[in-house]
């Protein structure tokens, strides 16, 4: 297997997709934080004093896929199309599910798994002062897709 970042020297270096076709591009990621059954209540029930963690969290979690570029250095800079993070409440915690789209040179799976990264540390910060024991785990890409054109 090769590395797609790394030259036959060794340094990294930024993908050429210079000539690669522009096709419309999805994936989707996901990730869960876990909480304990009282912190749970508090966020379903909008109790805590920061504000409404859910949409607090979705609102970050679009605006970090937005920000992908930035944060891991040899990503592209993607015209973003579509970002969603929906939320799956559990009896142990909060499952996070993000879909990007685009329609560019290069996958979107870093954006989307950005987007699910920065809602979960987003609930763990909002949720912090009343829950010691929370835990952010399991955050996969769940599907990548590429529309091919005829």
């Amino acid at each position: 297997m090769e590395l797609t970042h790394v030259n036959k020297e060794g340094n990294a270096f930024m993908v050429d997709v210079s000539a690669k076709k522009i096709v419309k591009r999805t994936a989707s990621a996901s990730g869960k934080i876990m909480l304990q059954k009282k912190t749970l209540e508090l966020v379903q029930s909008n109790l805590l004093k920061k504000g409404d963690v859910l949409a607090v969290a979705k609102i970050a979690g679009i605006m970090a896929a937005k920000k992908t570029e930035e944060l891991i250095p040899l990503c592209h800079c993607l015209n973003l199309e579509h970002v969603d993070i929906n939320f799956n409440i559990a009896a142990d915690g909060i499952e996070i599910i993000s879909k990007v789209i685009t329609s560019g040179k290069t996958g979107v799976e870093m954006e989307a798994l950005t987007a699910v990264s920065v809602a979960a540390l987003t609930v763990y910060d909002m949720c912090k002062a009343v829950d010691k024991k929370m835990k952010i785990e399991n955050i996969y890409l769940v599907d990548k897709k590429k529309e091919e054109t005829e």
